[in-house]
């Protein structure tokens, strides 16, 4: 009971990364998807001169674990003179700047693909209807491709979302007072590990299941008008 009884004494500490934890998943997500939404279009792209960069960056960012790509930029870049001198050095210095590009240039990959791979799933009677309507190659993608590709890309970029919320749980590693690195702050000071460690697993299945609902939410509006009755 004693090691609850400091939990629930730490419970602001708790509140207080968990309000970290939703500010690094905001900003990466909504940057991630702004950066995603151009390149999902490229990536779609037929001509290889423009889609194969696209690739390479996600392939890359794909297939190296967030927490390597994090340690590069806030460890690894350091130790080169050329980085220090520069102008890049007054943010690459500081970990919340260095966690929240790792978590957007990763988060942004994996969505540049989804996108992609919606905007490829789009049915051409749909695109075909629009050109024979004289749309432009501007005017289809923003007002048939993008909107329609974006609703039915909902599923798994929800997905996603939640994929990163668990991801931000790295943040820790470069001194973040995220969620996890609240337990580790109280686990190492009390000696309480079942008990901190519980406790932030409960402040991340609430903050899934606040975003399950989100989406879920978003689906039954913007999807479920698409699928087939």
């Amino acid at each position: 009971m004693q090691g609850w009884q400091t939990i629930i004494e730490n419970l602001p500490l708790f509140f207080s990364g968990a309000w970290v934890t939703l500010q690094l998943l905001a900003i990466s997500l909504a940057l991630g998807l702004v950066m995603a939404v151009p390149l999902g279009v490229l990536r779609a792209l037929p001509s290889p001169w423009l889609n194969r960069p696209v690739w390479l960056y996600t392939y890359v960012f794909r297939g190296t674990p967030m927490l390597v790509q994090l340690f590069i930029l806030y460890y690894g870049l350091g130790q080169f003179e050329a980085v220090r001198q520069s102008f890049a050095w007054t943010w690459l210095q500081e970990p919340w700047f260095c966690a929240c590009l790792a978590f957007v240039l990763n988060t942004g990959a994996y969505t540049t693909e989804i996108i992609a791979g919606a905007i490829k799933a789009l049915p051409a009677g749909e695109i075909e209807a629009a050109k024979a309507y004289g749309m432009g190659r501007a005017t289809l993608m923003r007002r048939i491709v993008l909107p329609a590709a974006l609703r039915r890309a909902l599923p798994a970029y929800g997905n996603e979302a939640i994929f990163m919320l668990h991801g931000t749980s790295i943040a820790m590693l470069v001194t973040i007072a995220d969620v996890t690195g609240v337990a580790k702050r109280i686990y190492a000071t009390h000696y309480i590990p079942f008990e901190a460690y519980i406790t932030a697993g409960c402040f991340y299945f609430a903050m899934t299941l606040c975003l399950v609902g989100l989406f879920r939410w978003a689906e039954n509006r913007y999807l479920k008008p698409l699928l087939p009755r």
